[in-house]
């Protein structure tokens, strides 16, 4: 009986032993996946932090381009030659007055100041169409038919712009910013249909003539 105690007693502690270890190891394991999951969520708010950023510094870009075609927009108004054009570009003044107001909301639904950061892209832009201006004769359909070509380069990345806002704002779940930047996406489109109609009906023919 003494020799089967003796031979029982090793296993007895083997097993033991292996079982601590067992203990030992899932504990350690429950340890490296609560780490695992932190990081996970940390790198995640993280990286959500980014891009909300992200999108409002492509907010104050599009700001500025709105308030830059603000102070344009006279200017093409008072160099175009025929009266519907001149109407559009008022159209366009008023339009243009009520998209910041709707940007100004939208920078307050994200809990932000609006703020400007300058858009070398409507720089450009309106870069362009002072020179347009500069190269065509006044009271001439040749400088209405560019000064048209300009502003549907404006609004082509205007639609791009906010087409593409609205779509970040619905990844962020953002609906009702989403909401807004749709309501200037149409605006846009819009406005888009105006100036193709406008040179197709008259502008481009009566051009083409001069």
């Amino acid at each position: 009986m003494e020799t089967k105690a003796k031979k029982e007693t090793p296993a007895k502690k083997e097993d033991a032993k292996a079982k601590a270890e067992t203990k030992t190891k899932d504990v350690a394991d429950s340890k490296a996946d609560k780490k695992v999951a932190t990081d996970t969520k940390s790198k995640s708010k993280e990286s959500g932090t980014e891009f909300r950023e992200f999108f409002i510094e492509e907010l104050k870009d599009i700001l500025w381009a709105e308030k830059a075609l603000l102070k344009a927009l006279p200017k093409m108004r008072k160099a175009a030659s025929g009266k519907e054009l001149a109407a559009s570009f008022d159209a366009h003044l008023s339009e243009t007055e009520e998209q910041i107001s709707t940007l100004e909301q939208v920078f307050e639904l994200m809990g932000e100041k609006p703020k400007t950061k300058k858009c070398d892209a409507m720089e450009g832009l309106i870069s362009e169409t002072e020179s347009i201006i500069s190269d065509t004769e006044k009271g001439t359909a040749i400088r209405d038919a560019g000064l048209i070509l300009a502003a549907q380069k404006v609004e082509h990345y205007e639609i791009a712009t906010y087409g593409t806002l609205a779509a970040l704002a619905d990844a962020m779940q953002e609906a009702k910013v989403a909401k807004l930047l749709r309501s200037i996406l149409r605006d846009e489109k819009d406005s888009d249909k105006k100036l193709t109609a406008l040179a197709l009906e008259s502008v481009n023919e009566e051009a083409s003539e001069e």
